[in-house]
């Protein structure tokens, strides 16, 4: 998962055992292919960055926004699964907006859980270039299966 180690004390070590067997396996995935990098983790906020670079950019110059919705369903599927890490969860719904046009450099995503019942959790979240500027921003819900 390719991560900066910083998940913080109030996450239980069953969900620290999770996300570093995710670790090993994530490289492989779409995670690894964007080249996320997961920065923070707690219980209930978790932040995600990616160095955009020429391959992530659309024709005009600017990140692709299937990069920065793919990205924000990365950085709100993490916050998920560490939330529930003894079910498998999917993408219901995700609603973009895109604020601000990002270019190639550090992007920032932070995602944090609105909401939360048995079998559905709602996430906020947002990317920002390092300057800080607000460029995409969403929610999303994810649906728990096999939940007891």
């Amino acid at each position: 998962m390719n991560t900066k180690d910083e998940i913080n004390e109030d996450v239980t070590p069953e969900v620290r055992q999770y996300i570093e067997r995710l670790e090993s396996k994530a490289k492989h995935t779409f995670w690894g292919t964007l080249g996320c990098r997961l920065d923070h983790l707690d219980a209930r906020k978790v932040t995600v960055s990616l160095d955009a670079e020429e391959r992530h950019l659309n024709l005009i110059g600017i990140v692709h926004g299937g990069v920065l919705s793919s990205l924000l369903d990365n950085a709100m599927g993490v916050l998920v699964m560490s939330a529930r890490p003894k079910n498998s969860s999917v993408t219901t719904n995700l609603n973009v907006h895109f604020m601000h046009p990002l270019k190639e450099g550090r992007l920032l995503v932070t995602a944090e859980l609105l909401h939360e019942t048995n079998s559905i959790l709602t996430v906020y979240g947002e990317i920002r270039d390092e300057a800080g500027q607000l460029g995409t921003m969403g929610t999303g819900s994810f649906r728990i299966l096999n939940s007891s």
